[in-house]
This record gives structure tokens, sequence and C-alpha cells, in this order.
């Protein structure tokens, strides 16, 4: 029995929707349907891209701090809680394939944590962002401390986990969490269409190397990520849809990529 979580097709699109109400609070078992629901749409070649939202008026507040309660004062199992989190959300970070968030409302704690594993976010206007976790005696733990820091820097991503306090879409926007904000009404419609643009009018092969390039070379010293950058060229140089893509510009027509 499902945790909360649908998913959908458009076309070459997955969109994946938490649906657990009141919150869309992140359980253990959410979690693994995560996991699960990504490692298939990893191997599933009829899917380019996929967007995550949530419904109703939370994308998610989080973790299940219920559920969460009965570990308290077992360290080994709050460790186990936070890798958990962790292994879920590298898996969707990792997925070589475009994850388009859509911030539909609050994105809380796990919640903020989920949209900064996603490659590409868009939130709605009235949509807030936080990481409170400070307030109640603990840290992020589904790796909201590395991966806000690498989007803002250090110091800004210290102040906001600090004072745990709550930002809106605008705000976001300014920080660099999010890439777009667009009215309510129009998020889904927005992040789908550009999920679409780009399943439909892009080669899997460039999109897949171009996420590598810049999701590992981030980590490494500069020398070792102009190299991964090379090979992941070279690899491309020698594709098909390379081979089609400079030709139909050259022609001065649409290319039509087969994704190898």
């Amino acid at each position: 029995m499902s945790e909360g979580l649908r998913i959908e097709r458009d076309g070459r699109v997955a969109i994946v929707t938490i649906d657990r109400p009141p919150a869309n609070a992140l359980s253990q078992g959410l979690l693994q349907e995560l996991d699960e629901a990504f490692q298939e749409l990893a191997a599933d070649p009829a899917v380019k891209a996929v967007v995550v939202t949530g419904r109703g008026k939370f994308f998610s507040a989080g973790a299940d701090l219920k559920e969460m309660q009965g570990a308290l004062g077992d360290a080994t199992r709050g460790r186990a809680l936070a890798e958990r989190g962790q292994r879920t959300f590298d898996r969707i970070e990792g997925l070589p394939k475009p994850v388009v968030a859509a911030v539909n409302g609050f994105a809380l704690g796990g919640g903020m944590e989920l949209l900064l594993a996603c490659h590409v976010r868009f939130a709605a206007a009235s949509a807030k962002v936080g990481l409170p976790e400070t307030n109640l005696g603990l840290i992020p733990g589904y790796g909201g401390t590395q991966r806000l820091a690498r989007t803002v820097g250090a110091a800004t991503a210290l102040d906001l986990i600090l004072t745990g306090r709550m930002i809106d879409a605008a705000e976001a926007h300014r920080l660099g969490i999010v890439q777009r904000v667009v009215p309510d009404e129009a998020l889904r419609d927005e992040a789908l269409a550009y999920a679409r643009a780009l399943a439909e009018e892009k080669s899997a092969v460039s999109l897949a190397r171009a996420l590598r390039a810049v999701l590992a070379g981030r980590e490494r010293p500069l020398a070792e990520g102009l190299a991964l950058e090379a090979a992941l060229f070279g690899e491309l140089f020698a594709s098909a849809d390379a081979r089609e893509g400079v030709g139909a510009f050259v022609e001065k027509r649409k290319p039509t990529f087969q994704d190898r």
C-alpha cells in the first residue's frame, strides 16, 4: 500500500507527486517509495525528465516527527534515520535525467532538502522554504547542511540553518535556491513545460553528461573537473546524436535525436 506517492506520465516526463495529508510528511516508508520510484525511473528509457511536486498547501513539511520521536535518545537509530534520507536524496540528485522541483507551498526541513536534491527548481509565488531543525534541537540530516552551503555559500547557509527562519519564494530566488518563481496557478504547467521541452528537444545522452559534468565536477579540484568535462565531451563527440545535432544546425533544420 502506498505511503502517499503518485506517479503519472505526460509523454516522456514522469510527474512524481507527494500526496500524504495533511502536510506531506516524509515517513520512512515514503522515503523508501521515493527511492524505489527513482530507481525505476532511472532504468526506464521512455522517461527523459521528471517533475517532483506536492499536493495541497505543502510541498513537504519534512520528516514525520511523530514517527521519529520513538527513536530519540538513541544515537545509532538517529544516524540510521539521517542516512536513510540521504540515500534517497542522493538517488534523486544522481538521476541521469533532469529532475525539476515544482514547489507548490511549504518546503520545510526534509522538504527543503528534497528540493535541493532536484536539479532545477520552480516555486509558486506563495511558497515558503526553510530548515527549522535548530528549533527542535537538531540539525538538517537529509543533506541540507551540505547542499544548501554548496548552493548559496557557507555564510548564507549558516544564517538560514542557525536561525531556522523561513524565507519566501522571492528571497529563495534571489539567493539562487530556486531558479523560477511563477504564479501559483501556473506552477504545474510551467514546470511541466520546462521538463517537456528538455524531453522532446534534447538528446538524453547529452543531458546525462551535462548533469554528470556539473554535479561530479563541483566536488573536484578545477583541473580534475576540466578533465572530466573533456572526457565527457569526447564521448559525446563520437555519438550519433552529436552528428545529428551539428548536421541539423549546418543544414538549418530541427534535429531528430535518437538518444544515442
